[in-house]
């Protein structure tokens, strides 16, 4: 009795999984950020902001990938020069997030074991939440509304703050969620997890999966040292030297920090004060993407009537700079800008951390599929065959991994600092075959140039905010 009832719930998994699978797609984020990715390296970003926003599905609670393309549309915004705009889709962005912080995050997890991660709604990562608050800051500075300015950078901060804290929280979570299963998919799941003949699988075909560069627990040295100088530009000096601070001890061969950091000290001790300085900002290239490896696995069914087991991970792909560095020329005197963050390596520390979480459940979901194809086909009957040759079938075209990803950030921020010129001319020169842009520093007492370049050829983006 207890074999048949398996079998038919078994029966019931499969018909209800082959159903998802026509209705549901395999994995259709995949083709679209790959559609969207090809019009951004050619900058074409009206384009873009379209695509993007006609993949929001604008309902009342988010769904899908719905802040994967706000995030997108966000960037492109601003690119273009809609700050308004850009801050509006970043509002939507973080009200999604803020959403899904009061779900938990496990409890979709069923659906991720019969399909796979892409059954879950893209939730965000904490470097997006970072980032989110650190662009409408900018925004906010450009529109000269520093007070909203200000509370972004709060919030950039305080996501910081929160995000090691949260990140463990979910990991607890998840491991006692596996504890208290105990289905015999799931032991056999953790079994093959543990079994060196995985492991060695996963490594072969994924080389370096454990050895990223990473930051301190989702530290954006960014958002840190760019709220430094804010601070700084505001008056709230004994603010920016702890910014200041943190950010020369993640970037101490930054000579520009390291100045930062000094003239905040003889601020605070009376002996100076922050005036007709410039500062270069120099988003530059592309940020990572994923990309998905597809691995069989050996796992501990003793048979031969498992006709398909394997599992799909994301693997990070690095993309290019858009050039070396920036060098600026201003009062006949040549500058070159340096890193601040490299965000390959905000984006590696934090899937670092999710790896665990990532091949504990596409494990599961592998095990859970051939656990359905083993019980069916162990009948012997025509129709169990016929039925686990279905189960085999969408086990191989489920097991897709989840690649979506914030994919208009930079590589890397760079940073220059220098003397106001007196002439107010600073000449911007990209290098190799792209020509060098002259800037006009308008009337003020401090400045920011921000410069955006996405990919090598690519006229830069430049923005000056005064102060």
């Amino acid at each position: 009795m207890r074999v048949s009832l398996t079998v038919k719930r078994s029966s019931r998994i499969v018909i209800l999984s082959i159903a998802q699978l026509f209705f549901c797609g395999c994995n259709a984020p995949k083709d679209q950020l790959k559609e969207f990715n090809k019009l951004f390296a050619c900058c074409e970003f009206e384009k873009c902001s379209i695509y993007a926003q006609q993949r929001m599905s604008n309902k009342n609670n988010p769904a899908g990938e719905d802040l994967m393309w706000a995030l997108q549309a966000g960037t492109v915004e601003r690119i273009r020069g809609n700050y308004a705009a850009s801050s509006e889709l970043f509002d939507k962005s973080e009200e999604m997030m803020i959403y899904y912080d009061y779900q938990n995050r496990l409890t979709d997890g069923i659906g991720a074991t019969i399909v796979n991660d892409n059954a879950l709604p893209y939730r965000g990562e904490e470097y997006d939440g970072i980032m989110v608050n650190t662009y409408k800051a900018i925004n906010f500075m450009i529109e000269g509304k520093q007070e909203l300015a200000r509370v972004e950078f709060n919030r950039a901060l305080d996501r910081q703050r929160r995000a090691k804290i949260k990140f463990s929280e979910e990991i607890q979570k998840l491991e006692e969620r596996m504890a208290k299963q105990g289905k015999k998919e799931n032991e056999l799941a953790g079994q093959s997890a543990m079994n060196p003949a995985v492991q060695k699988a996963i490594s072969s075909k994924y080389p370096g999966i454990y050895n990223y560069e990473v930051y301190p627990d989702f530290v954006n040295p960014f958002s840190t040292y760019l709220a430094g100088i804010y601070f700084n530009l505001i008056g709230e000096h004994s603010k920016a030297i702890d910014l200041l601070k943190e950010s020369y001890g993640m970037v101490s061969n930054n000579k520009y920090i390291a100045e930062d950091f000094r003239e905040t000290e003889e601020i605070l001790s009376g002996n100076g004060s922050l005036e007709n300085t410039v500062w270069v900002i120099f988003e530059n290239g592309l940020g990572p993407v994923r990309e998905e490896i597809r691995i069989d696995l050996p796992l501990f069914i003793a048979t031969n009537r498992i006709k398909y087991v394997g599992i799909a991970l994301p693997k990070l792909a690095l993309r290019d700079k858009a050039c070396q560095y920036l060098t600026i020329e201003a009062d006949g005197r040549e500058y070159q800008t340096e890193l601040v963050a490299d965000m390959d390596k905000v984006v590696q520390t934090e899937f670092s951390k999710d790896y665990k979480g990532i091949l504990t459940r596409a494990i599961v979901s592998a095990t859970a599929k051939a656990v359905a194809q083993y019980v069916v086909e162990q009948q012997g009957s025509d129709a169990a065959t016929i039925a686990s040759i279905a189960a085999a079938i969408y086990s191989f075209a489920t097991t897709a991994a989840d690649v979506r990803i914030w994919t208009t950030l930079p590589k890397e921020f760079q940073t220059a600092r220098f003397e106001k010129p007196e002439d107010s001319k600073v000449v911007i020169k990209p290098g190799g075959s792209q020509a060098s842009v002259s800037v006009d520093i308008p009337s003020c007492n401090n400045a920011i140039v921000y410069v955006r370049i996405v990919t090598q050829g690519m006229n830069p983006k430049i923005e000056v905010i005064k102060f």
